[in-house]
């Protein structure tokens, strides 16, 4: 009976050894992501759980776009507007984009994101009457390439700190709208506004690179911030060099 009972306490005290290490293995070997590099808000102590087993998050991403062109076209199209003494001026785009995400882990340091948004480009060029005598008429002509893309970027981004991360990888643009806006107006009073269709003069795909940092929140908010290098030249018949160039700021909440 003794021999039969230190048996049994043998194999009991076995099984709770062997459950105990089972237990302490799949704890070690958790994904570590959220937990250590997506911060907890400080009022609940607890970091944002991910998306099923395997970690999977979405997200929604919007911001603003400031949008250039750059290019040997450019360049020499600078080179003439400096010969207009300030009459004729280059400058940015003011625009948007917006769109979704799906963040994937790597492990504890890295995610890859690939994502898809819709992004607002191009350039705006504004003249005024290059005559001192008529400068009482504030006359003024501006043209606006309003170009809009379906930009479908792959991120790669590396963990810095907890919460805090740096971003880039390749980014493939479809374009669904091309026009130019001109306008012309002296006295605060619009005389001329008209919109062209361009977009059968500038090629479909555009490709380029992004890059940026960013921070994620505990709660699932996060800020970024980034730009866009175009490669592709944007016109279709090789008329002219430009490549689209993008500075963005961006809001986001990953669910």
């Amino acid at each position: 009976m003794l021999t039969n009972r230190a048996t049994l306490a043998i194999a009991f005290s076995a099984a709770l050894l062997l459950g105990a290490s089972t237990t302490s293995v799949a704890q070690a070997q958790r994904p570590a992501y959220s937990r250590t590099y997506v911060p907890a808000p400080s009022n609940t102590g607890s970091a944002v759980a991910a998306n099923g087993a395997d970690g999977v998050r979405f997200g929604l991403r919007a911001g603003v776009n400031v949008a250039d062109w750059s290019g040997d076209a450019v360049q020499s199209l600078q080179s003439l507007l400096d010969l207009t003494d300030g009459a004729v001026t280059r400058q940015q785009r003011p625009g948007f984009h917006a769109g979704a995400y799906v963040s994937l882990p790597l492990g504890p340091r890295f995610t890859i994101e690939p994502g898809v948004q819709y992004s607002e480009k191009g350039m705006v060029m504004s003249g005024k009457l290059p005559i001192e005598a008529l400068d009482f008429l504030n006359a003024q002509a501006t043209a606006t390439a309003r170009m809009s893309y379906i930009d479908v970027p792959v991120l790669l981004k590396g963990y810095l700190t907890r919460g805090l991360y740096l971003y880039a990888g390749p980014q493939a643009s479809y374009l669904v709208s091309g026009k130019a806006r001109l306008e012309a107006g002296a006295l605060g009073f619009s005389a001329y506004k008209q919109d062209f269709d361009v977009k059968e003069y500038f090629r479909e795909l555009d490709f380029g690179l992004t890059g940026g940092a960013g921070y994620q929140f505990g709660n699932g908010l996060g800020l970024s911030a980034g730009y866009d290098y175009g490669l592709s030249s944007l016109d279709k018949n090789n008329n002219f060099d430009a490549q689209n160039r993008v500075i963005k700021a961006s809001l986001n909440y990953t669910f």
